[in-house]
């Protein structure tokens, strides 16, 4: 069985500019993001982590560098990338959702078929990737404690599908920007919810 730590990265220029789509926009963390980061190394300084794994964008590999007090340590695996938001990135929803009703329609009835943004990913597809992700974290790491700094969608697509919610119900489960979410994961038993959004 894993524990996983698992983080959103901490606050970007779009996260605080009407909360912008920033699903493959490489930006760094705000002044702010980088305070919550300093935050969660001192929320998680009394656990040791066997692993840390980080998307390869900038806002989460620096989180988990600052993070885990450890930015040596941090691998970066292109699963844990955002989705692809397609045409809706770097737009505010109600933008977006004036220009394309029926796009952000077809997104909520079922994001698992419908790709985000027309051109981006369907939900069904991030969740393949992030099956592999950790499936082979369960091969590797089996018992180990594994710290994971991802984002808001792949985290809730990720959350949603291990608690076998339909994928449509994904924007129930909140992840503040670097908050944590403290979970175990075996091959028996699937994922236990400890701690969400803490």
């Amino acid at each position: 069985m894993l524990t996983i730590c698992l983080l959103r990265h901490g606050e970007t220029a779009y996260n605080a500019d009407g909360n912008k789509y920033c699903g493959r926009t490489d930006i760094g963390l705000t002044e702010k993001g980088i305070q919550q980061a300093k935050r969660m190394n001192e929320l998680l300084k009394d656990y040791t982590f066997d692993a840390i794994f980080c998307s390869p964008l900038q806002r989460a590999k620096l989180t988990a560098e600052i993070a885990s007090g450890k930015p040596e340590s941090v691998q970066i695996d292109d699963r844990l990338i955002e989705v692809d938001f397609g045409s809706w990135e770097g737009k505010r929803p109600a933008e977006f959702q004036a220009e394309d009703p029926e796009s952000w329609h077809n997104w909520l009835v079922d994001p698992a078929l419908y790709k985000a943004g027309r051109s981006g990913e369907s939900a069904a597809q991030v969740v393949d990737r992030l099956n592999s992700f950790y499936s082979e974290l369960l091969e590797k790491y089996d018992n180990k404690n594994i710290l994971i700094v991802g984002h808001n969608g792949i985290n809730r697509f990720f959350m949603t599908s291990q608690l076998g919610m339909p994928l449509r119900n994904y924007r129930k489960i909140v992840q503040d920007n670097s908050a944590l979410t403290l979970l175990t994961l075996s091959k028996e038993e699937g994922m236990n919810l400890l701690k969400l959004n803490a």
